[in-house]
């Protein structure tokens, strides 16, 4: 794999930084794209790639020009990508649809569904040149029970969701594979503090990664178009309930 270069945002903490470790531990090249480059040098630190091998982006993708820079920056000093993971994500503390600002609003809709929809398309081009590559899009299991509080965040996810599944149908016969991980509670800060979990129940940041690898890995004829991740055993049972 030492040839082969991956792409992923939201790579300076969570899920994205365990996506990027395992990809590492596999010999990818790396693009980590954030906007902490603190967090991002640590991911860097503890993937132990040389620069060389693991480009730093910062870049905020809820902007216009965000996404085309990121794909430019990796193409220049790669010279070609093979895996792109769309993980970058946000969303506030639950609260009614009519709660939510118009900002916030708008920066779920660039950051969770514009950017990977753009990242997507740049990426497909450069695969469909050398006829092969992967995309994952990170989505959330928001995006099919549509939870009280997350309209806005689950309207998001399944929009990305749909978005996989109609790009799957336009670039499978390029030989470029697209699927989305749908991952139920994760224990990352993305999650807030709440005595109601039982956070040692949650699915773990590196789940997640494994299911990434699951669809970069599979064989040429076949295409984990979704795979959904729960906890085992729910994270809402009290702990005299195991």
């Amino acid at each position: 794999m030492e040839d082969q270069v991956a792409l992923v945002t939201g790579a300076g903490r969570g899920i994205g930084r365990a996506i990027a470790l395992e990809l590492a531990r596999r010999g990818f090249n790396l693009c980590l794209a954030a906007r902490s480059r603190e967090q991002l040098e640590e991911t860097r630190r503890l993937s132990g790639l040389p620069p060389q091998r693991s480009l730093i982006v910062l870049v905020d993708l809820t902007t216009s020009d965000g996404p085309e820079m990121l794909l430019r920056a990796t193409l220049d000093h790669f010279g070609r990508l093979d895996l792109l993971v769309n993980n970058a994500g946000w969303a506030p503390p639950r609260k009614p649809i009519v709660r939510c600002s118009l900002e916030e609003i708008d920066a779920m809709v660039a950051l969770n569904l514009r950017a990977p929809i753009v990242l997507t398309k740049l990426a497909a081009k450069e695969m469909m040149a050398r006829s092969g590559g992967t995309i994952v899009n990170i989505a959330s299991t928001a995006g099919k029970l549509t939870p009280h509080g997350e309209a806005v965040y689950a309207a998001t996810k399944a929009g990305l969701l749909a978005f996989t599944r109609a790009c799957f149908a336009e670039l499978r016969h390029s030989g470029i594979k697209i699927g989305a991980v749908v991952p139920g509670l994760v224990d990352t800060s993305f999650v807030p503090a709440n005595k109601a979990l039982d956070r040692a129940r949650m699915l773990s940041a590196e789940d997640v990664a494994s299911a990434v690898i699951q669809i970069q890995s599979a064989p040429p004829s076949v295409c984990p178009l979704e795979i959904w991740l729960e906890p085992q055993y729910d994270p809402m049972r009290t702990n005299s309930q195991r």
